[in-house]
């Protein structure tokens, strides 16, 4: 049995990007506790969950002793934030431990949230609450069920000390996370300012170097088809496409997509002020620093072109020697992310709806915007009319009546129920119910109702006896939901 201490990682990261991280240390935790444990990912990771559970497997999941293979580091990136550019953020409260190679051969980044302040940590004191780092760990690993690419949570563990926010002091906790990478648009946006900057000229087309091992490294561990800078964008263009459709058919509003929230590799990352739909709405959005609604669920498919638009921008010196063929190059890429989108949502709805009739969706599209039934429920019901009963689906909408043209419509098209039980999920992490897991472990140390709630989401298509609760949206009298990030 290997200890904790002597877990092999590598460094690719900090052995091929120099310039683009800080080496840096983990913050004390004065009285570390180990709070929840993915055993079954750890075990796909290779690692003993034994061993995690020792004092020194607890220290690594807080990063305050790491293996000598590791070399943790605070990665730098940079970023549009709700629009506005931030040339320098970075890993302000989190450590990058290294990388595992697990027993099917995948590269696996360790990541630390909540290890305390870095050089990028802007004034803010590098700690997480304990609420916040349960919120990601039961998200992500919803998302993963659901059949989203996303970032796992291996661990959470409690450091014995309260860190103050707007609500008072909370108790503190570390996230111990795992990605394909880290590895963001904002982290090209970074190396590009750093090669124009760094370059005799100053100009975007003078010395590239970071830049270019950056896509050299992206494409190796990512995109290993691509042969170039422009395939490179093309797969990402690609990846992101397909990962928003995926979940803007689960109802799934992101809340916070800065381009530094956006991965080269195409996994969901950083379930910060993120939150599920429950009436079908596009103009919803729950982020309390989302004042304006710019990342609502109806805006996602174009915000994340937006971004991609900053990601060709990045790789402009990349693409052409002239400046002006770089940007006619990248924008015909960019281009296409609009028929790639539609196209993976279309397949995604008609496989939700269980026929393969695409003149059906626009109807459907429309009665969903103007009726605004519960997402998930609308759907999961659907399949009850698919089998004869249309009662359970006519219920969630506000004029039945209107549905029925489309009912009809779409029963002569011969929807298979069972596909569509397979694909639409029973149970999402419905907002209420994660505030209120939450509240409990928090307030009262009670775990038992995060730890039911993962359960139950551990397998949503599956429909269980005893488990209605859990389907079930918040009643009509229940308050505004609004996500907080945590930070």
């Amino acid at each position: 049995m290997t200890a904790a201490t002597e877990i092999a990682f590598e460094n690719t990261f900090v052995r091929d990007l120099d310039g683009l991280y800080l080496p840096w240390q983990a913050a004390p935790a004065p009285a570390a506790r180990l709070v929840l444990l993915n055993e079954s990912l750890a075990g796909e990771l290779g690692l003993d969950p034994a061993q995690l559970r020792t004092p020194e497997g607890v220290a690594l999941l807080t990063g305050t002793t790491v293996p000598d293979s590791a070399t943790t580091v605070a990665q730098a990136y940079a970023g549009h934030q709700f629009g506005n550019y931030s040339p320098r953020l970075g890993d302000g409260r989190a450590l990058l431990v290294g990388e595992l190679v697990t027993p099917d051969g995948a590269r696996r980044d360790l990541h630390l949230k909540g290890s305390g302040r870095t050089p990028f940590a802007r004034g803010g004191d590098g700690k997480a609450p304990l609420g916040p780092m349960l919120r990601e760990y039961v998200i992500s690993e919803a998302m993963h069920a659901l059949g989203v690419p996303s970032t796992r949570s291996l661990a959470v563990t409690a450091t014995g000390e309260h860190v103050l926010r707007d609500r008072g002091p909370e108790p503190g906790a570390v996230l111990a996370r795992t990605a394909s990478s880290h590895l963001r648009v904002g982290t090209f946006q970074f190396a590009a300012a750093s090669s124009a900057g760094g370059s005799r000229s100053g100009s975007a087309t003078g010395e590239v170097d970071v830049l270019r091992r950056l896509a050299e490294y992206a494409i190796a561990r990512h995109h290993p088809q691509a042969s170039s800078a422009l395939e490179l964008y093309r797969a990402v263009i690609t990846a992101q496409a397909e990962l928003v459709a995926r979940w803007m058919q689960i109802g799934f509003v992101h809340g916070v997509m800065n381009t530094d929230n956006m991965t080269i590799s195409g996994e969901t990352i950083d379930y910060g002020p993120c939150a599920f739909l429950d009436a079908h709405d596009p103009t919803t959005w729950y982020s309390s620093i989302d004042s304006g609604g710019r990342y609502a669920y109806g805006n996602q498919p174009g915000i994340a072109q937006w971004n991609l638009a900053r990601f060709g921008e990045a790789l402009l010196p990349l693409l052409a020697e002239d400046q002006q063929e770089a940007v006619a190059l990248a924008t015909g890429e960019l281009r296409g992310f609009a028929d790639l989108y539609l196209a993976a949502r279309d397949r995604g709805y008609l496989a939700k709806i269980g026929v393969g009739t695409p003149e059906l969706l626009t109807d459907l599209f429309a009665l969903l915007e103007a009726q605004k039934p519960d997402h998930t429920l609308f759907f999961r019901r659907l399949s009850d009319a698919a089998r004869g009963d249309a009662g359970p689906v006519r219920a969630l909408l506000s004029d039945p009546a209107a549905f029925d043209p489309w009912l009809e419509s779409w029963r002569a098209a011969g929807p298979d129920a069972g596909a569509m039980d397979r694909v639409n999920p029973v149970y999402v992490p419905r907002n209420h119910l994660v505030e209120e897991a939450l509240g409990a472990a928090v307030v009262d140390g009670d775990l038992e109702p995060v730890q039911w709630l993962l359960q139950v989401l551990a397998d949503p298509f599956t429909e269980r006896e005893g488990y209605e609760r859990y389907a079930r949206p918040a009643g009509p009298d229940s308050p505004p939901f609004t996500t907080f990030c945590g930070t």
